[in-house]
Order: C-alpha cells, then structure tokens, then sequence
C-alpha cells in the first residue's frame, strides 16, 4: 500500500507514497485513488482519503493542493489555513505535523527535506513544470541552503515509455543546452524524442547545490498493478507522496 523512500533522513522526517493498492475505488480507478478531479466517485476518493489518514497514522489532513502544472510553491504553517485546496504544484513547511502532498501518475513527485530535519518540501512536475523551473523557484524558497538538501524522486514515467514532440525538446533546450542528453530520438523524420525525466530534475537539483538525489526507480508506466498511469491508461486514478516533520514527543 505504501512506499518508504531510499534515504537517509533524520529520524523525525516522516515520508511516503502511496499506490493504487488497497482502497475502495472500481474501475477504472482501482482501487486506492486519492484524487477528486478525475471523475472517480466523491464519497469514494474522501473514504480512500479517510483511510490513508487512519492507516499511515497522519498526525493532521494533509494540505491537497490543486495542481494545474503550474510553477506555484506555498509555505504552509496549518491544515486549517485553507477553505479549499489551494492553486500550486508545490508546498513546504517547517512547522511539525504539518503535511505535505502531491499527487501524481506519470509526472515526478519529488520529496524534499534538509539534513537537520527542520523543512520539509514535495514538488509535482511534469514535463511542463520542470521546464517552468517549479523545482528551481521551490528550491530557491526553502529557508535552507540547497548544499544542506537531500532529495527523494518517487514512482514516475520512464524514459523509454515518455513520448515528446519537437516543442517539448525544444522547450527544455531553449533553457540549457545541456538537457540535450535527456533525450533519446525516437523518430526524426517525425521528431519524437524519448524524454528523461527523472534525469532532467536530477541535473537541475545538482546545479541548484542539491547534491543528494535519490531515485525509487520506479516506473509509474511499466507497473500497472502498483501505479497509476494517465499515459497508459488515459482515465486513470492517482498516487500521492507525502513528507511532514514529526513533532518531538514530551
């Protein structure tokens, strides 16, 4: 039901990522879908989204965020500040038992947190996102030096099954040159490339100062009885990766 990331972080850094296993949903939402904008059934998604709480032991409702690809990143002091998922594809804090969420089924979650434990980030980028510079602009907000970071890259599309066009190369090339040995010419006389997309954000966290990058080695694509995919299945459920700092006991 839950995949612990490959890190090592302080003690008090509590993360994970769900799959599709173990809740409520038909198909094709089947069966732990946490979103409520895919056209899955309301009361579903919220019983589902009742169940992570009580299961994974959360010590507040996570802050769901209304993800539209932007290059939005929040700070996030408390569950209560929001009447409705706020408009980012990003969220931090630093406050204990605060968590935050992305979800995702093909794009790059990616957790984030410092060596001391004291902030905690997680960024959803697709390919639209990283090319925005969402993970640079989250980065460059964190009240921490990104030499003091580490980073977690959850379930996402591989390379060899991320089909793009000419404007998304181009997109990326246009910021750095060097994001050409992300991509793989598929069909040149039809300019398909394959993209890398857990390499590309590698290669920015690296240039950022962020020297420590984990990757799941997880494809979302290649593993349909554990994740969802939007490009292999279209309508489709989604996973959600979560981090917040646990509040010291007394």
């Amino acid at each position: 039901m839950f995949i612990s990331p490959n890190w090592p972080v302080p003690k008090n850094i509590k993360a994970f990522c769900t799959t599709r296993k173990g809740g409520e949903s038909k198909r094709p939402f089947d069966s732990f879908n946490l979103a409520t904008h895919v056209e899955d059934d309301l009361n579903t998604v919220l019983q589902n989204r009742q169940l992570l709480q009580e299961v994974a032991h959360l010590p507040s409702t996570p802050i769901w965020l209304n993800q539209q690809h932007t290059d939005r990143a929040i700070s996030l002091v408390a569950d209560s500040e929001f009447t409705q998922p706020p408009i980012a594809d990003a969220s931090w804090a630093q406050t204990p038992d605060v968590v935050c969420v992305v979800m995702t089924a093909d794009c790059l979650p990616i957790l984030i947190t410092d060596m001391d434990g004291t902030c905690v980030a997680a960024i959803h980028a697709g390919w639209k996102g990283l090319a925005d510079r969402i993970v640079s602009k989250t980065i460059k907000d964190l009240p921490v030096e990104p030499e003091k970071l580490m980073a977690w890259v959850g379930p996402a599309i591989s390379q060899q099954h991320f089909e793009v066009g000419q404007d998304v190369f181009d997109a990326f090339i246009a910021k750095d040159m060097k994001h050409k040995a992300y991509f793989e010419i598929k069909e040149q006389a039809e300019n398909k490339y394959l993209a890398d997309l857990p390499g590309l954000v590698t290669s920015e966290l690296n240039a950022l100062g962020v020297n420590d990058v984990y990757q799941s080695g997880l494809c979302s694509y290649d593993d349909e009885e554990h994740f969802y995919s939007y490009r292999r299945d279209g309508k489709t459920g989604r996973m959600a990766s979560l981090i917040w700092i646990e509040k010291p006991t007394e």
